[in-house]
């Protein structure tokens, strides 16, 4: 039977972390693609993820390049490229850098792989899809940005340590674009299948939401970068 292959493009703290989950889960054989002047250390990665096998049981060919023919035919790309947020930055004061990077991706990717789902991790995430799509020219269902799972995961997480329980108790839904301007909906989240308006007062749930919505940031002001 065929493996999936997989490319990560950028191997940074997102695309090398990408790598071990996917890895790790045997989802399928990965190909990591950094700029020449990384390229080294891509590999370098790559080995010693390769290395974790035995230890670890999986079984996956990881390759670290900057060759884009390393690509061809990928049933997957993640495009985690880009100018990761440093402190004081909002995700649009990215736009002009980073849409060059994701456009300059795309089209590699479009002209090595044009069969491929391809999963925007870059920021800021809603332009950068945008233009991942309309420079590949694949079609709509094949473009997709990982944000929403991430923000409504932060939204959890916050409501799991006010509560002390379970995140996988915790059911949550979340609406709008990955940024500031996101709307947590707690009248449509549940722990345990009671409405966390009965279980947490208002005015702090109100504090809760607005942490998810600025979950970015806090990173960034933490540890410089939210990547």
């Amino acid at each position: 039977m065929k493996r999936a292959k997989i490319t990560v493009i950028g191997a940074g703290n997102v695309g090398a972390n990408c790598a071990v989950w996917a890895a790790q889960r045997e989802l399928g054989d990965i190909v990591l693609i950094e700029i020449p002047e990384m390229e080294d250390r891509t590999k370098g990665r790559a080995l010693d993820l390769a290395q974790c096998g035995p230890v670890d049981r999986f079984d996956a060919r990881i390759t670290g390049t900057s060759d884009y023919a390393a690509a061809a035919d990928s049933d997957l790309v993640i495009l985690t490229a880009g100018l990761p947020r440093k402190p004081g930055m909002s995700r649009d004061d990215l736009v002009e850098t980073n849409v060059k990077i994701v456009g300059s991706c795309s089209e590699k990717i479009a002209k090595v792989s044009p069969n491929a789902m391809l999963i925007v991790v870059s920021n800021p995430l809603d332009a950068m899809v945008y233009t991942a799509w309309k420079k590949t020219g694949f079609p709509t269902h094949r473009v997709v940005g990982q944000a929403g799972c991430l923000d409504i995961a932060r939204f959890r997480a916050f409501i799991a340590m006010e509560l002390d329980c379970s995140v996988e108790d915790i059911n949550a839904l979340l609406m709008g674009g990955h940024g500031d301007d996101m709307v947590p909906l707690p009248r449509y989240t549940s722990v345990a299948g009671i409405p966390v308006t009965q279980l947490i007062p208002e005015k702090r749930l109100g504090e809760i939401v607005q942490r998810a919505k600025m979950g970015g940031g806090e990173l960034v002001k933490l540890m410089g970068t939210s990547a």
